[in-house]
């Protein structure tokens, strides 16, 4: 196993706190091979809000992973979300100055430059910029310009635009724990490559990632990525709406989501009953689980309703219909019960849950990787793989560090310099220049002495 065969994914939650290692087999798909966790403190809606917080919890989830691997890990990819990012649509195009030269990836590193050099509102920087359909001399539906011919190279871009302040902390909390940050991926794109087959992306789909503060939307249609967004809300509002609804502590709040909540309030009767411990020895408090499921009812709605729109904001309003795959839900938002049902009643497309384990080849970790909430962690993984060969090793091995520094060095090569030569050169050079200078003022003079 080659450091260039492993990478590491940094996923920063609001409620979590991922860092997991895989690897490629011998048969070119990834292995998880460790996945450290830790709480998260400090985030807010996919924001740091903390710093010392952030990269104590950063710090916790590394050594964990790193304790399971044996390895120290040395770089990331980090994963970014929060509710100031936003995407637009761009065109632009560059001339060629000789169509007779086949377009390379030169011509497309042109056409990026130049959507960098756009004008973006106060305080806002670009995180990706996302090529989509070309166009070559007018001829439209390329979507592999390189080694065609043409003068005049146009393209449509899906631009993704953050915050500068947002992003430099997550940056600053990565550096602080100790890390290098190989590369930076907005999240849904990430989930979208841990969960999404090719043919859906093909047949056009939309990618819902329900995360602890933010929900994620990708929308997908003939390969290409056509819009993203992320949506304020996620499943921490869920349970401060079950908190401040029932008057129970949070925590109290979320074991009830977890175990008993349901997205559809008609599953539950009223005779269904559960006894909460009361606090400090006050008699315990009784909850009808509809009671409880129509709290969670009503702030999914709200949050499909919010993604349903972003489907029309995409398109037309008959847009999901051309979204032949549907909806597919990851996240932990995604493990709550009959969820499935209501996105098929809200919006009236198909609706799947996805799993992270789908493209892995794994033996270990079954448990966690059939979990949609760590979709995000797998999905940065494997965009650290595509990338491995442009960065430094993710990973070294401390055992082997230590045996090369008490290996004895070989002695560096003395080379001797060429004295006798340079004097030599020296002492030629100014003999020849004084030829040069006589023998021109010999020609000089006759061309005189031929005048007269």
């Amino acid at each position: 196993m080659q450091k260039k065969d492993i990478s590491v994914g940094l996923d920063i939650g609001t409620t979590k706190i991922v860092a997991m290692i895989g690897k490629k087999n011998e048969n070119g798909k990834l292995e998880v091979i460790a996945m450290g966790k830790a709480r998260s403190l400090g985030v807010h809606r996919g924001v740091v809000t903390n710093i010392v917080q952030t990269i104590d919890s950063i710090k916790a989830a590394i050594e964990d992973a790193e304790r399971q691997a044996d390895l120290k890990i040395n770089s990331v990819t980090v994963g970014i979300a929060g509710q100031h990012i936003r995407s637009l649509q761009h065109s632009d195009y560059i001339t060629r100055t000789n169509a007779d030269d086949v377009i390379n990836d030169r011509d497309i590193d042109a056409l990026v430059a130049n959507v960098h050099k756009l004008v973006m509102l106060p305080g806002e920087e670009i995180i990706h910029v996302l090529p989509q359909e070309f166009r070559i001399d007018g001829q439209t539906d390329i979507h592999e310009p390189r080694g065609m011919y043409g003068g005049r190279l146009e393209t449509n871009f899906h631009i993704v635009v953050g915050q500068v302040a947002s992003i430099k902390n997550i940056g600053r909390c990565v550096k602080d724990a100790g890390l290098e940050v190989a590369d930076i991926t907005l999240e849904p794109l990430a989930s979208a490559d841990a969960v999404l087959s090719q043919e859906e992306k093909e047949a056009g789909v939309v990618l819902v990632d329900i995360g602890g503060g933010t929900s994620d939307v990708a929308i997908f249609k003939d390969g290409i990525i056509r819009h993203t967004a992320v949506i304020p809300f996620g499943g921490n509002v869920i349970t401060d709406d079950i908190k401040e609804g029932l008057s129970i502590i949070e925590k109290q709040a979320e074991l009830l989501k977890i175990k008993f909540g349901s997205a559809w309030p008609g599953e539950n009767n009223d005779n269904e009953i559960v006894s909460i411990p009361g606090l400090r020895g006050r008699e315990p408090k009784e909850i009808t689980l509809r009671n409880l499921s129509k709290i969670i009812n009503a702030r999914m709605i709200e949050i499909i309703e919010q993604v349903y729109e972003e489907i029309k904001n995409y398109g037309h309003e008959v847009q999901s219909k051309k979204l032949i795959a549907g909806l597919v839900l990851t996240g932990g938002g995604s493990q709550l019960k009959h969820i499935k049902q209501l996105v098929e009643y809200v919006t009236g497309m198909d609706t799947r849950i996805g799993f992270p384990n789908e493209h892995l080849a794994n033996v270990g970790f079954e448990e966690e990787l059939s979990s949609p909430q760590f979709a995000t962690a797998v999905g940065l993984v494997l965009k650290g793989m595509e990338k491995a060969e442009l960065r430094t090793p993710a990973v070294s091995d401390p055992k082997a560090e230590k045996i090369e520094a008490l290996l004895p060095k070989e002695p560096e090569p003395v080379i001797e310099e060429p004295v006798k030569e340079e004097v030599e050169a020296k002492q030629i050079q100014p003999k020849k220049r004084q030829n040069f200078f006589d023998s021109w003022a010999d020609k000089f003079k006759r061309f005189l002495d031929s005048d007269e």
